[in-house]
Formats: C-alpha cells, structure tokens, sequence
C-alpha cells in the first residue's frame, strides 16, 4: 500500500473519530472572586457589546483551564478599578467551549486568548497578567504613552503606581530626546511612563541634564540614563533594568519574562527552605552582574507547586534540585545542563561564558524506555527509541506528542486508542506517543500540545 494513501485513511479515521466524540464540559466557577464588573457575553450579546463600547477587552476562556482561573482575580480587580474610577474601558469574559463560532472567528487557539476592541476593531492583548500590568496597558492604548508630571505629587503618584516606574527628564518636552522618549513609551508594556519639564519635578529628581530615570523597589532602587539618548538606547536601558539582577518566577513575573527581548534564561532551579539556599542564591546573584543585558537569570522555587510545570518541562523533580539549566527562547527553545556539582559565581560564569563562546551541547531529555513500550496498541516511544521505531522507513508512522496536564491530549486519548486498535494488527502501520514534556528529540520541536505527526 502506499504510503500517501496510508496516510489519507488514518487522517479520515481521525476526522470520523473525532466528529462523533461529545464535547466535554466542566464548570468554571472561580470563587471568592467578585466578577460583578466584568461583562459575560454570548454571541447574542457579543456583538453589541463591541458595538457600544469604544473600549473593549474580552478574554476567551476554557472551564478546565488553569491559567484562565489564575488570571480570574486580577482581571476582576482591574475590572473593578476602572468602573469605579469611572473609565469607558470595559472587561469582558467569554466562554470559548460554549461559544465555538467566536472563538473560531477570533482566532482563538489557546487559553485564556485575549482580545483588545478599539472602536470594534480587534487587536492582540499583548500585555501582562497582573492587575497592574492589565491597567498599565490598556491605559496605554487608550491614552498618552507617559502621564505628565505637572507637580511633586504627580511624580509621588507615578512612583506607587507599580515597582518599575520610567521617568522621562528634559528641559523641553518638545525636543528630540523627548520624542525618542514616547515613541519608546508607545512599545513597552507593563511599565508606568511619565514625563516632566517641571523644574520642581527636576529639582524633586535631582537632574540638571536630560535624563531617562528608572526607579524600582528592588536591587540599587533607581537608574539614570544620561547619554545616547535614542529610541535604541532608552528601550535597551529599560529592558536591561526593568527585572530584578535575579528574577523570581511567578505568574505576576512570566509575562515579563517570556515577553522581554532577551531571549538566553540561566535558570536556578532551588528550594528556598534547604540548607544551601542562601549561599547558592548569593553566588548566582554574583554570577548574574556579569551577564546583565545578556541573560536572565531566573530562580525557580521548586517548593512552589505552581511550578511543577516548570521542572516538568526542563525533566527536574523537586529530588533534582538544586540545579541550573540555561534555556535559548528561540524556535527551537534548545536547553543546556549546568554540570558541575557545586554551584558557584566561577563554575556559573564558566557555563554562561560556555554557552556564548558556542561550547556547550544541547541537553535532551529522554525517560527509560519501558518494558512493556510496544505491547498496547498505542506504542509508547521516548527519547531513547525514537528514531529506530518513528524512523522506519519500511513502515507508515503516526506519533502524538502529548503533555500530562493537556486537557485537550485527554479528550483526544479514547479516540487515539481506537485508531491504534483499527491498526495493532497491521504490520505496516505504527500508531505511537510520546510525552514530550519528558521527552526531547534533536529535529522535531514541539510548540503546542497535542500534536500529532506523521514522521
């Protein structure tokens, strides 16, 4: 048989398959969380709420999605925020699995999607997931780029309205450094901009000179930039300053993160209740001055169940820890192992320095293979037999990579298991997963979950 017409029929059993399985539907109640401000629209109330609101932001949500109940709190209060502070944006909720035809018309292919409508035309939310941080951004898509700072007590408000604060400094506001200033202002998100040719304002900041100042509730508390004050300069100096020397990961801190232009992680993987913590949380701290600009380093507290994920992804269980992993957010998201035994500032430095210079190896991951691996209809394949079974060109191959807590692997398991049941007795077809969360292979790269391939 041939393998293209192989192919076309096991694609055909998927789609009958896949028609014939009930929708699945869980409740999403999120309690304690007061959602009173936060419009629920359904396609009968969609369109008229885009319609007569300037404004608008919708988020798309699953039941069963975890993320989407995180982010609930936070969208409720900024919600809240802007109702009473009498503002025409408004904050919307849709549920995704009840409401198909908009989430297909949206575009929505993940959880939770966010959707920002100015004037009915939708736009990409690209901002982060805090009460702060949603505020910040819509703010910024609905007015100036950086408030004006008038007086001494404009600056005090402006320098509570988040840990990061950027303050743009000149004697005329209407000068070119000024103009590279808010043109920056207009791209970052997440951060609170003000601008100011106040002399009690200049005076208050202590600059005779135009100025770019950072301040932060964190590390030295405040950076200037005094020279080279162009768009390329202001958004590398802001970038390089906006995160702490050593970043803690939690959901406040992901988007920034993730969302950031530097795209190298050293990451430190530690419990912050061990012995060890304090020393080796000091020799990182030392390690990450070196690189600032270059790489994030990161510090993932493995006591943390919300990130479980995390270690899952890099192969770690919390017995693992301490350890430290270097990450490239490319396309291909290529890991690296930090090898030696004791973590130092020198042994940190070595590897970051290893990796910059084009010596490390990339790290793969890959669980033992099991014993019983082809006995079921579904094989089950890892790293280490990949290539010899997915590869064999003798035999037509189809492989899902799935992920544990992927609710959407889930619903499609019973109907995979009865595509391998149609063809276990088929010596020419091989029906396959692999848990790709555990599993790394070296020229498939896997960006979502499941996905299923032909191999």
């Amino acid at each position: 048989m041939f393998p293209g017409f192989m192919q076309a029929t096991i694609l055909a059993v998927i789609i009958i398959l896949t028609q014939t399985t009930k929708h699945i539907h869980c409740d999403d109640s999120s309690p304690n969380v007061d959602e009173s401000h936060v419009l629920s629209l359904t396609k009968d109330t969609f369109d008229d709420a885009v319609k007569n609101n300037k404004y608008l932001l919708v988020k798309f949500v699953a039941p069963w999605c975890g993320h989407c109940k995180s982010l609930a709190p936070a969208y409720a209060a900024a919600a809240k925020q802007l109702a009473e502070a009498g503002s025409e944006v408004k904050l919307a909720s849709v549920d995704a699995t009840i409401e198909q035809d908009l989430a297909k018309q949206y575009e929505v292919k993940g959880y939770p999607t966010l959707k920002f409508f100015l004037d009915g035309t939708a736009l990409e939310y690209t901002g982060g997931r805090s009460q702060n941080e949603i505020i910040s951004w819509l703010k910024k898509k609905t007015g100036p780029p950086a408030d004006e700072l008038k007086t001494v007590d404009d600056l005090n408000k402006l320098k509570e309205a988040g840990d990061v604060v950027v303050i743009g400094a000149f004697k005329d506001t209407d000068g070119d450094h000024a103009a590279a200033y808010l043109q920056v202002a207009k791209t970052l998100e997440g951060i609170p901009f003000g601008i100011t040719s106040n002399k009690k304002v200049l005076k208050e900041l202590e600059v005779t000179n135009d100025a770019i100042i950072l301040l932060k509730k964190f590390d030295e508390g405040r950076v200037d930039l005094t020279t080279s004050i162009d768009e390329n300069s202001i958004r590398e100096f802001i970038q390089a300053n906006q995160l702490p020397i050593v970043v803690d990961f939690n959901t406040e801190s992901a988007q920034k993160i993730f969302g950031g232009d530097i795209k190298v992680h050293t990451l430190f993987f530690g419990s912050r209740t061990s012995d060890t913590y304090e020393k080796q949380r000091e020799e990182f701290h030392t390690a990450a001055k070196e690189f600032r600009g270059k790489t994030l380093f990161v510090f993932v507290d493995s006591d943390d169940v919300e990130n479980e994920r995390v270690l899952e992804f890099f192969g770690l269980k919390t017995s693992d820890v301490p350890a430290v992993r270097l990450i490239t957010l490319q396309d291909d998201m290529t890991k690296y192992k930090f090898e030696p035994s004791d973590i130092t500032s020198k042994n940190l430095i070595d590897f970051v320095r290893g990796f910059f210079d084009g010596k490390l190896k990339p790290h793969l991951l890959s669980q033992e293979i099991p014993d019983d691996w082809d006995k079921a209809p579904v094989k089950v394949l890892v790293g280490k037999n990949f290539n010899e079974v997915a590869k064999d060109k003798t035999k037509t191959v189809l492989v899902t990579f799935v992920a544990p807590w992927c609710g959407h692997c889930k619903q499609l398991t019973p109907i995979y298991e009865q595509l391998g049941e149609k063809y276990k007795d088929n010596a020419d077809v091989v029906v396959a997963k692999m848990d790709a969360t555990a599993n790394e292979l070296e020229d498939i790269k896997i960006q979502s979950f499941p996905t299923i391939k032909y191999v």
